[in-house]
Protein backbone atom coordinates (compact mmCIF):
# COMPACT_ATOMS: atom_id res chain seq x y z
CA UNK A 1 0.00 0.00 0.00
CA UNK A 2 1.78 3.42 -1.01
CA UNK A 3 0.80 6.08 1.40
CA UNK A 4 0.07 9.50 0.41
CA UNK A 5 2.85 12.21 0.14
CA UNK A 6 1.50 15.78 0.32
CA UNK A 7 3.98 18.04 -0.30
CA UNK A 8 3.46 22.17 -0.44
CA UNK A 9 6.09 23.82 -2.45
CA UNK A 10 6.47 27.26 -1.14
CA UNK A 11 8.39 28.43 -4.20
CA UNK A 12 9.66 31.67 -3.39
CA UNK A 13 7.38 33.08 -0.77
CA UNK A 14 6.78 33.36 2.81
CA UNK A 15 9.49 35.00 5.27
CA UNK A 16 10.93 34.01 8.22
CA UNK A 17 7.92 35.21 10.64
CA UNK A 18 5.15 34.24 8.39
CA UNK A 19 6.69 30.65 8.35
CA UNK A 20 6.58 30.30 12.02
CA UNK A 21 2.66 31.49 11.85
CA UNK A 22 2.53 28.73 9.91
CA UNK A 23 3.71 25.72 11.12
CA UNK A 24 1.82 27.03 14.62
CA UNK A 25 -1.32 27.20 12.49
CA UNK A 26 -0.89 24.03 10.60
CA UNK A 27 0.81 21.12 13.20
CA UNK A 28 -2.68 21.69 15.09
CA UNK A 29 -4.77 20.89 11.82
CA UNK A 30 -3.33 17.61 10.77
CA UNK A 31 -1.83 16.29 14.22
CA UNK A 32 -4.54 13.67 14.31
CA UNK A 33 -4.53 12.27 10.87
CA UNK A 34 -2.94 9.07 10.02
CA UNK A 35 -1.80 7.36 6.95
CA UNK A 36 -0.39 10.44 5.06
CA UNK A 37 3.07 11.83 4.71
CA UNK A 38 3.38 15.70 4.30
CA UNK A 39 6.22 17.83 3.90
CA UNK A 40 7.20 21.55 3.85
CA UNK A 41 9.24 22.71 1.05
CA UNK A 42 10.35 26.16 2.17
CA UNK A 43 13.23 28.94 1.02
CA UNK A 44 16.94 27.85 0.93
CA UNK A 45 17.53 30.10 4.24
CA UNK A 46 14.56 28.39 5.75
CA UNK A 47 15.60 25.30 5.77
CA UNK A 48 16.96 25.19 9.30
CA UNK A 49 14.08 27.12 11.03
CA UNK A 50 11.76 24.57 9.37
CA UNK A 51 13.27 21.36 10.64
CA UNK A 52 13.51 22.65 13.98
CA UNK A 53 10.25 23.85 13.88
CA UNK A 54 9.00 20.41 13.06
CA UNK A 55 11.17 18.08 14.82
CA UNK A 56 8.85 17.71 17.40
CA UNK A 57 6.38 16.31 14.51
CA UNK A 58 5.56 13.64 12.04
CA UNK A 59 6.14 16.60 9.07
CA UNK A 60 9.42 16.34 6.86
CA UNK A 61 10.92 19.23 5.37
CA UNK A 62 11.95 19.24 1.36
CA UNK A 63 14.41 21.67 -0.33
CA UNK A 64 13.35 23.00 -3.96
CA UNK A 65 16.43 22.11 -5.67
CA UNK A 66 19.84 21.06 -4.68
CA UNK A 67 23.53 20.85 -6.26
CA UNK A 68 24.77 18.35 -8.56
CA UNK A 69 28.35 18.17 -6.82
CA UNK A 70 29.09 17.71 -3.07
CA UNK A 71 30.97 20.67 -3.22
CA UNK A 72 32.66 23.00 -5.42
CA UNK A 73 32.27 26.89 -7.87
CA UNK A 74 28.74 26.47 -7.92
CA UNK A 75 27.40 29.91 -6.83
CA UNK A 76 23.91 30.31 -6.13
CA UNK A 77 23.14 25.88 -5.87
CA UNK A 78 23.08 24.21 -2.47
CA UNK A 79 24.92 21.46 -1.64
CA UNK A 80 23.32 17.91 -1.20
CA UNK A 81 25.92 17.37 1.74
CA UNK A 82 24.56 20.57 3.67
CA UNK A 83 20.89 19.71 3.23
CA UNK A 84 21.59 16.01 4.93
CA UNK A 85 23.81 17.58 7.88
CA UNK A 86 20.76 20.08 8.15
CA UNK A 87 18.49 17.54 8.91
CA UNK A 88 16.22 18.04 5.34
CA UNK A 89 14.99 14.94 4.06
CA UNK A 90 13.67 15.22 0.20
CA UNK A 91 14.79 17.74 -2.46
CA UNK A 92 12.36 18.50 -5.35
CA UNK A 93 13.87 18.08 -8.96
CA UNK A 94 13.26 19.17 -12.69
CA UNK A 95 10.17 21.48 -10.98
CA UNK A 96 8.95 22.89 -14.46
CA UNK A 97 10.47 26.44 -13.23
CA UNK A 98 13.13 25.13 -13.12
CA UNK A 99 13.23 23.53 -16.75
CA UNK A 100 11.41 26.93 -18.24
CA UNK A 101 12.69 29.56 -16.24
CA UNK A 102 16.01 28.91 -15.34
CA UNK A 103 16.67 26.46 -18.13
CA UNK A 104 17.88 23.20 -16.53
CA UNK A 105 18.14 20.27 -19.02
CA UNK A 106 17.35 17.02 -18.34
CA UNK A 107 20.90 15.78 -17.73
CA UNK A 108 21.36 18.51 -15.12
CA UNK A 109 18.55 17.41 -14.10
CA UNK A 110 19.76 13.83 -13.73
CA UNK A 111 22.87 14.64 -12.53
CA UNK A 112 21.47 16.75 -9.15
CA UNK A 113 19.32 13.71 -9.00
CA UNK A 114 22.11 11.23 -8.66
CA UNK A 115 24.11 13.73 -6.66
CA UNK A 116 21.26 14.15 -4.04
CA UNK A 117 20.20 10.46 -4.06
CA UNK A 118 24.33 9.59 -2.74
CA UNK A 119 23.33 11.66 0.25
CA UNK A 120 20.38 9.40 1.16
CA UNK A 121 17.94 12.32 0.47
CA UNK A 122 14.56 11.61 -0.69
CA UNK A 123 13.42 12.84 -3.84
CA UNK A 124 11.18 13.96 -6.29
CA UNK A 125 10.98 14.24 -9.77
CA UNK A 126 9.18 16.20 -11.71
CA UNK A 127 8.05 15.56 -15.36
CA UNK A 128 5.14 17.61 -17.35
CA UNK A 129 4.13 19.09 -20.94
CA UNK A 130 3.56 22.17 -21.66
CA UNK A 131 -0.08 23.53 -23.40
CA UNK A 132 1.92 23.56 -26.77
CA UNK A 133 3.18 19.85 -26.29
CA UNK A 134 -0.49 18.56 -24.95
CA UNK A 135 -1.99 20.40 -28.02
CA UNK A 136 0.67 18.50 -30.65
CA UNK A 137 -0.19 15.23 -28.54
CA UNK A 138 3.11 15.10 -26.95
CA UNK A 139 2.04 14.66 -23.70
CA UNK A 140 3.62 10.84 -23.12
CA UNK A 141 6.30 11.45 -25.49
CA UNK A 142 7.90 14.18 -23.45
CA UNK A 143 7.04 12.74 -19.86
CA UNK A 144 8.95 9.89 -21.10
CA UNK A 145 11.93 11.57 -22.29
CA UNK A 146 11.86 13.25 -19.09
CA UNK A 147 11.58 9.77 -17.04
CA UNK A 148 15.00 9.03 -18.49
CA UNK A 149 17.11 10.87 -15.27
CA UNK A 150 15.78 7.48 -13.76
CA UNK A 151 17.68 5.02 -16.01
CA UNK A 152 19.98 2.22 -14.09
CA UNK A 153 22.58 4.15 -13.55
CA UNK A 154 20.70 6.95 -11.65
CA UNK A 155 20.02 4.63 -8.57
CA UNK A 156 22.01 4.31 -5.40
CA UNK A 157 22.86 0.16 -4.78
CA UNK A 158 20.15 -0.80 -2.06
CA UNK A 159 18.09 2.15 -2.44
CA UNK A 160 14.75 2.03 -0.90
CA UNK A 161 11.86 3.27 -3.32
CA UNK A 162 9.51 4.29 -0.73
CA UNK A 163 11.98 7.41 -0.81
CA UNK A 164 11.32 8.40 -4.02
CA UNK A 165 8.40 9.78 -5.48
CA UNK A 166 7.51 11.63 -9.29
CA UNK A 167 5.10 14.06 -9.51
CA UNK A 168 3.22 14.44 -12.78
CA UNK A 169 2.88 18.42 -12.96
CA UNK A 170 1.74 20.17 -16.24
CA UNK A 171 3.05 23.10 -16.77
CA UNK A 172 -0.35 24.78 -18.49
CA UNK A 173 -2.04 23.46 -15.19
CA UNK A 174 0.86 25.13 -12.95
CA UNK A 175 -0.26 28.76 -11.56
CA UNK A 176 -3.24 29.11 -14.24
CA UNK A 177 -6.01 28.01 -12.02
CA UNK A 178 -6.64 25.20 -15.06
CA UNK A 179 -6.30 21.74 -13.22
CA UNK A 180 -5.97 18.84 -15.30
CA UNK A 181 -9.08 16.63 -14.88
CA UNK A 182 -8.80 13.40 -12.45
CA UNK A 183 -9.36 11.25 -15.72
CA UNK A 184 -6.43 13.05 -17.43
CA UNK A 185 -4.06 13.05 -14.14
CA UNK A 186 -5.04 9.30 -14.16
CA UNK A 187 -3.83 8.49 -17.51
CA UNK A 188 -0.34 10.15 -17.22
CA UNK A 189 0.22 8.43 -13.95
CA UNK A 190 -0.97 5.28 -15.31
CA UNK A 191 1.59 5.70 -18.39
CA UNK A 192 4.36 6.80 -15.75
CA UNK A 193 3.64 3.58 -13.17
CA UNK A 194 3.87 1.63 -16.93
CA UNK A 195 7.32 3.30 -17.62
CA UNK A 196 8.58 2.61 -13.82
CA UNK A 197 7.92 -1.02 -14.95
CA UNK A 198 9.73 -1.58 -17.34
CA UNK A 199 12.66 0.69 -17.10
CA UNK A 200 12.69 0.53 -13.31
CA UNK A 201 11.42 -2.60 -12.57
CA UNK A 202 8.13 -4.30 -11.49
CA UNK A 203 8.32 -4.16 -7.97
CA UNK A 204 9.64 -0.92 -7.51
CA UNK A 205 6.94 0.44 -9.64
CA UNK A 206 4.28 -0.70 -7.18
CA UNK A 207 6.24 1.31 -4.48
CA UNK A 208 7.35 4.93 -5.73
CA UNK A 209 4.51 7.17 -5.59
CA UNK A 210 3.17 9.65 -8.61
CA UNK A 211 1.99 12.92 -7.32
CA UNK A 212 -0.21 15.36 -8.96
CA UNK A 213 0.86 18.95 -9.39
CA UNK A 214 -0.96 22.12 -10.78
CA UNK A 215 -3.18 24.28 -9.07
CA UNK A 216 -4.59 21.91 -7.24
CA UNK A 217 -7.07 23.08 -4.59
CA UNK A 218 -8.83 21.87 -1.42
CA UNK A 219 -11.93 20.76 -3.89
CA UNK A 220 -10.17 18.47 -6.48
CA UNK A 221 -7.84 17.09 -4.09
CA UNK A 222 -10.51 14.83 -3.04
CA UNK A 223 -11.47 13.26 -6.77
CA UNK A 224 -7.44 13.63 -7.77
CA UNK A 225 -6.40 10.67 -5.14
CA UNK A 226 -9.65 8.86 -5.59
CA UNK A 227 -7.26 7.57 -9.08
CA UNK A 228 -5.61 4.55 -8.98
CA UNK A 229 -2.06 5.38 -9.88
CA UNK A 230 -2.39 9.14 -7.78
CA UNK A 231 -0.41 8.82 -4.81
CA UNK A 232 0.22 12.31 -3.69
CA UNK A 233 -0.11 15.67 -4.35
CA UNK A 234 2.53 18.80 -5.05
CA UNK A 235 0.49 21.98 -3.95
CA UNK A 236 1.95 25.30 -5.05
CA UNK A 237 0.28 28.53 -4.00
CA UNK A 238 -2.49 26.78 -2.14
CA UNK A 239 -0.42 25.68 0.34
CA UNK A 240 0.82 29.08 1.33
CA UNK A 241 -2.08 29.28 3.45
CA UNK A 242 -1.99 26.84 6.52
CA UNK A 243 -5.54 26.31 7.19
CA UNK A 244 -6.08 25.51 3.32
CA UNK A 245 -3.06 23.42 3.13
CA UNK A 246 -4.43 21.19 5.86
CA UNK A 247 -7.93 20.80 4.68
CA UNK A 248 -6.23 19.87 1.20
CA UNK A 249 -4.59 17.04 3.15
CA UNK A 250 -7.65 16.10 4.84
CA UNK A 251 -9.52 15.86 1.74
CA UNK A 252 -6.84 13.57 0.21
CA UNK A 253 -7.19 10.86 2.97
CA UNK A 254 -10.60 10.78 2.98
CA UNK A 255 -10.26 9.39 -0.79
CA UNK A 256 -8.86 6.45 0.27
CA UNK A 257 -10.73 4.26 3.05
CA UNK A 258 -7.89 1.99 3.37
CA UNK A 259 -5.13 4.84 3.79
CA UNK A 260 -7.77 5.83 6.88
CA UNK A 261 -6.62 2.84 8.99
CA UNK A 262 -2.97 3.03 8.30
CA UNK A 263 -1.90 3.08 12.19
CA UNK A 264 1.50 4.96 11.55
CA UNK A 265 0.89 8.39 11.15
CA UNK A 266 2.71 10.82 8.87
CA UNK A 267 4.53 7.64 7.75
Amino acid sequence: MRTPLIAANWKMNLGAADAQKFISAFVPKVEGIRGVQVLLAPQAPLLPQLVSAVKSTPIQVAAQNCGADKSGAYTGDVSPVLLHELGVKWVILGHSERRHVFGETDSLIQARLKAALKETLSAILCVGETLEERKKGETLKVVARQLGALQSGTWVEGYDFKNFAVAYEPVWAIGTGETATPAQAQEVHHFIRGWLTENVGEGEAQVIRIQYGGSVKPDSAEALMSEKDVDGLLVGSASLKPEVFAEIVQNAVKSGSDWKNDKDRFK
